[in-house]
């Protein structure tokens, strides 16, 4: 998967489409990721104890990986992988740069 946790995405499809956040989570074995701030879900939640209220509790739902893309310059941009030494590293194609 060509996307990390901490990396600055833009989603370029769906409802949250043109918004702008930070990877929280990657979920490599759904093929999605949970970003910061965006997808979110409110769920009901009861009263655990007694004399305690319930509450609206908000959640971040996983957002699919191909609805996403990386940014750079404030523009989306396509990656590939470049062998430098030992390391693979993540590059843009539209500049060449590393990401």
């Amino acid at each position: 998967m060509k996307i990390h946790k901490g990396d600055n995405i833009i989603v370029i499809a769906g409802k949250e489409k043109g918004k702008k956040g930070k990877v929280a989570q990657v979920l490599a074995e759904q093929n999605s990721v949970i970003i910061e701030g965006l997808n979110l879900l409110k769920r009901h939640q009861k009263a655990r104890k007694a004399g305690q209220k319930g509450q609206i509790v908000e959640k971040a739902m996983p957002i699919n990986v191909s609805n996403i893309a990386l940014i750079e310059g404030g523009k989306p941009v396509r990656t590939s992988a470049k062998k430098v030494g030992e390391k693979w590293i993540r590059v843009s194609r539209k500049s060449g740069k590393e990401i």
